[in-house]
């Protein structure tokens, strides 16, 4: 499908227009390598001896492939709510050179949404810490153009790992994006406003190429009735490796492919242009006709609903099973994607 091949470039390029600054004008992978490697060394020159042994971790420590996007009781790193002012600032740059503006929007609304589940939850025994303030950010190895380092920024909800080798971003993955509740029917102090849906495109992009479905592409496409409870391979190191299931872009229409895309580029969005870039022409090398969408559970909102998109080097999954704290159903989004080649920069073999 050759003709799709300029839309997918527009689409990715006029999702991922970021800000006017030193991150944002990067042009190549090198340059936000780059970027990243500045930011962690103005980082780390904020750090007293006590601080930098928190923060920092070798390259080859186990702890750089422990992750997870549930609230856990211990988290490698530096937490955020430990940082002093120039400490935050210097971790916020960090985050802006990895991410496109509306990924950055998107972040800093994901931790603000701890305010509604403390609210949520306040009268419930047991219930986990809720913190807005409670992400960490961890380097390791040292950030240097001629060196392999890695970075990560993560907590409940969210996890961003990075690999930077001899200058040049190498990967990207698991990236994790969450969000509790999913739409906010109830505005708290802190939180994000009534009505906003952090994750809206990457959800509804999904449910509107669902809904267009014919007959014959929906028996390829839906592989269950109803939706798992979580996505697959949760907190492991590496994505499943399976055969795609669904329907394959080959068999969509023009309309649903662009549908497909535009998906795609939503969630490469969230990066710095040029990493979604990266990201576009892996798919393109490895051919969009190999992209395939599987779907499970219903397709309404407030049902609870699973899909996920793979092709050769990639797997993106999205659940939304669960309820938020105020019992309103499928309210409660959790999306990862994932590098079939390798995540934290480690090849599969």
């Amino acid at each position: 499908m050759p003709r799709l091949l300029p839309v997918l470039l527009s689409l990715f390029v006029m999702m991922t227009i970021v800000r006017m600054s030193p991150a944002a004008e990067a042009t190549t992978s090198e340059e936000v390598g780059a970027a990243m490697t500045a930011a962690a060394q103005k980082f780390l020159k904020t750090l007293d001896a006590k601080a930098l042994s928190v923060a920092t971790m070798k390259f080859d420590d186990p702890a750089r492939v422990d992750w997870h996007n549930i609230p856990k009781p211990q988290r490698k790193g530096l937490q955020f709510r430990d940082m002093t002012t120039d400490q935050r600032a210097a971790c916020h740059d960090l985050l802006r050179a990895a991410l496109s503006d509306a990924g950055f929007d998107k972040a800093l609304k994901i931790m603000a949404l701890e305010n509604n589940l403390h609210e949520g939850e306040k009268g419930k025994a047991g219930s986990p810490l809720r913190d807005p303030e409670r992400y960490f950010l961890t380097i390791f190895g040292e950030p240097a153009a001629k060196e392999t380092w890695g970075w990560s920024f993560e907590g409940h909800h969210f996890s961003l790992n990075f690999v930077i080798t001899d200058g040049a971003v190498v990967s990207d993955t698991p990236s994790f994006w969450g969000a509790n509740p999913a739409t906010v029917r109830i505005e708290v102090p802190g939180g994000p406003k009534q009505g906003t849906r952090t994750l809206a495109q990457e959800e509804q992009l999904a449910l509107d190429l669902v809904a267009s479905l014919d007959e014959a592409q929906r028996r390829l496409a839906v592989i269950a009735q109803q939706a798992p409870a979580e996505y697959r391979a949760a907190g492991l190191p590496q994505p499943p490796h399976t055969a795609p299931e669904g329907v394959s872009a080959e068999k969509l229409t023009e309309a649903q492919r662009q549908t497909l895309v535009s998906l795609l580029a939503t969630y490469s969005g969230n990066l710095a242009a040029p990493l979604a870039a990266a990201r576009v022409a892996e798919i393109k090398s490895a051919g969009l006709d190999r992209v395939y969408f599987a779907w499970a559970g219903g397709t309404k909102a407030g049902e609870p609903h699973y899909y996920r998109v793979q092709g050769p080097t990639f797997v993106l999954e999205l659940v939304n099973y669960q309820s938020d704290p105020a019992g309103h159903p499928a309210n409660h989004i959790h999306s990862v994607w994932r590098s079939l080649k390798g995540d934290f920069g480690i090849t599969s073999k």
